[in-house]
């Protein structure tokens, strides 16, 4: 009988560890967030959001790391990178950036390296399209970095440190340079730089062989003073750049030129109500996977603006929709166009959102997700 029993209790406990180990149903979503004291935070969270229902189920802190608060995903979905929003590294006037190994059916994260940014208070991670190289955004050093990627996806010192020069009209915010977000062009042949200080796209040639960053020719777009661009986003058709304007409240259109490297305004619009004047500042931009819709954040105001996209790249206002709490961040659209999750920072929730296939109209879905101070959400691939 004992036998038995010992045998029954073995063969529960594999059980126990083989469904723990299971893909869990849902896709796999983490969050970045800001980490210290009042944050409520640790780290990089995750959660499993259900495509039927619109429903957020927490899996807990994954990583404990310093103000991880931009992530990327990097080696063919194997590998996660997480700027360290931070102002000294090691001693130095540098944030960081964290490479892990990510475990796709449970979430986990395990620490491959960290690396100086060379630059403070990093804000912005993407991983180019090879899966070669990695380049970061400093805002408070006013510098990108980009790092080689080694076999592993731990990153490799960086290999090359670019900044802008000049400043804005606003003093405050505009004193010299700011890098607050690099995104590589869709064939992976130049890199932008959203640069909020010196109110400037900059635009640099990207050798993917060996990393090298070199200014294009012309070597950035401007936008009207006192804006400070801080994220753009390409239409899926690669033909137009859309920069949302932090210190503006507005967006900008471009027209795309992908052989020269060069932008060409369309026009500008609010992202605020007509007569709105209280406090406001924007954050994040994403087009929808269709390329019909296009989405902003306003801090202040507290929603997400909604527009069109008309075949000529310019917008037209869908609606303001609340994000059911205060100062939404960054916000993004689930891989199938269905749903949307914006970060509102200030209530630390994930707010669902519904979306409109033929409108763009965004619905509230399912309750509200606790999370300490969030910043970025990012689905992980499947």
């Amino acid at each position: 009988m004992t036998r038995i029993l010992s045998i029954s209790i073995l063969a529960g406990l594999a059980a126990t560890v083989a469904a723990r180990q299971a893909p869990q149903p849902g896709r796999l979503v983490f969050i970045g967030t800001y980490t210290g004291p009042n944050t409520n935070s640790q780290g990089i969270y995750a959660f499993r959001f259900n495509d039927s229902t619109g429903t957020l189920t927490p899996l807990g802190l994954k990583a404990e790391t310093a103000s991880p608060s931009f992530l990327a995903v990097g080696g063919s979905g194997r590998v996660l990178y997480a700027v360290n929003e931070v102002d000294e590294y090691k001693g130095a006037k540098a944030g960081s950036v964290t490479s892990f190994a990510v475990d796709a059916a449970t979430g986990g994260l395990r620490a491959l390296g960290v690396e100086s940014t060379g630059g403070a208070a990093p804000c912005h991670v993407q991983c180019d399209k090879t899966g070669k190289f990695v380049a970061v955004a400093n805002y408070t050093g006013g510098n990108i970095a980009m790092f080689p990627v080694g076999p592993d996806g731990r990153l490799v010192a960086s290999s090359a440190l670019l900044s802008g020069t000049g400043s804005g009209p606003n003093k405050a915010r505009q004193q010299g340079p700011h890098a607050h977000q690099v995104v590589f062009d869709p064939t992976n042949h130049f890199l932008l730089e959203a640069d909020l200080g010196i109110d400037r796209i900059l635009v640099y040639r990207f050798d993917q062989a060996s990393g090298r960053l070199t200014p294009n020719d012309p070597p950035s777009a401007v936008v009207t003073p006192g804006s400070g661009p801080r994220h753009l986003a390409f239409h899926p058709n690669g033909r137009f750049v859309f920069v949302i304007n932090e210190l503006s409240s507005t967006i900008t259109s471009f027209a795309w030129e992908g052989a020269a490297g060069s932008l060409r305004s369309l026009g500008t619009v609010s992202t605020l109500p007509a007569g709105h004047t209280a406090e406001n500042s924007t954050a994040e931009i994403a087009v929808h996977p269709n390329g019909r819709f296009l989405y902003g954040s306003n801090r202040g105001h507290d929603s997400l603006a909604v527009f069109s996209v008309a075949a000529d790249g310019t917008l037209a206002l869908v609606e303001h929709e609340p994000t059911r709490g205060k100062t939404p961040r960054n916000f993004t659209i689930d891989p199938t166009g269905k749903w949307l999750i914006a970060a509102n920072q200030a209530t630390g929730t994930l707010a669902v959102f519904a979306v409109d296939q033929k409108t763009g109209a965004l619905s509230p879905a399912g309750p509200l997700a606790s999370v300490g101070s969030p910043v970025c959400v990012l689905f992980w691939p499947q």
